[in-house]
């Protein structure tokens, strides 16, 4: 069958022995079923960044850390080289994800690394050999929905424990195996710390999982799992064993204006200061 160009060297250097079929086509890349020796594993094949349909990446890189000083300038810079090693930091992203994230306890499929844009990784399947479904092509019970739900909140918890939020989860992004969801597709998972969207990111992934289960299950409609997991994560009190309700009570207090402007003004105050110092540190 006619393959990308990028698996032939996969290919010669013997780690990739045949091609066997396309599973899928996304919108950052296509996914072959490949046999590795005696295996059966998945070759991901990134699409070069003119032919991505990812929209805001730059929204997801914000916060991630280069090793390397002379390439993040060349990114931030834009050139040439520079977005070559912004596609490599792309593409390695999923990587680093998926080996954290398995760290953490939230299953994923295990990597065995990439390779000029093509991430090998673990090809999930069911206990007769067959290629897992992802979750919008499957139907369940109101009290599977509500397990499953409940393990995907799990997952999205300790994802958050490790620092990393997905970013576009839905139920295009996680598979179903015989022993429940497997989260999938990472390259675009952002450091929660480092991203000021990685709230607004985390809701929107609790709210794409909550409004697909409540299909079967409406009560999980009125469930506040991403108000409760960010409000521990912000207090320092999440941890991976953390019992999640999926309540949360939104403060009705009003701000004190009055404390946050005199807060506001210390802070200015001490930044003059500080100013001062240098410019006197400068002079002397």
């Amino acid at each position: 069958m006619k393959f990308p160009k990028r698996i032939q060297p996969l290919i010669d250097d013997g780690l990739v022995d045949e091609v066997i079929s396309q599973l899928m086509s996304g919108k950052e890349a296509t996914v072959y079923v490949v046999r590795c020796g005696a295996e059966i594993r998945c070759a991901k094949v990134y699409k070069e960044v003119n032919k991505r349909s990812f929209k805001k990446a730059v929204e997801y890189q914000e916060g991630r850390k280069g090793r390397n000083s002379r390439r993040a300038r060349a990114m931030e810079k834009g050139s040439k080289y520079g977005r070559i090693q912004q596609e490599e930091a792309w593409q390695n992203a999923e990587v680093d994800a998926l080996y954290r994230l398995a760290n953490a306890g939230v299953r994923v499929p295990k990597p065995y690394g990439c390779f000029d844009g093509v991430l090998l990784m673990e090809l999930i399947t069911n206990d007769e050999g067959h290629v897992a479904p992802r979750l919008n092509d499957v139907s369940m019970t109101t009290e599977l929905a509500l397990a499953d739900h409940a393990v995907v909140m799990k997952y999205v918890m300790r994802m958050l424990c490790a620092g990393v939020v997905h970013g576009d989860l839905s139920e295009f992004n996680v598979l179903v195996d015989d022993y429940g969801p497997v989260i999938i597709d990472l390259p675009q998972a952002v450091d929660a710390a480092g991203n000021n969207n990685a709230k607004a990111m985390l809701e929107r992934d609790v709210n794409n999982m909550t409004a697909y289960y409540g299909q079967y299950a409406p009560d999980l409609l009125d469930t506040k799992y991403a108000k409760d997991i960010w409000a521990l994560f912000e207090d320092g009190e999440l941890h991976p064993e953390v019992e999640l309700t999926g309540r949360f009570e939104e403060s009705t207090q009003a701000a004190d204006v009055d404390v946050v402007m005199q807060e506001i003004k210390a802070a200015f105050a001490e930044e003059q200061e500080r100013q001062e110092r240098v410019r006197e540190a400068a002079e002397s």
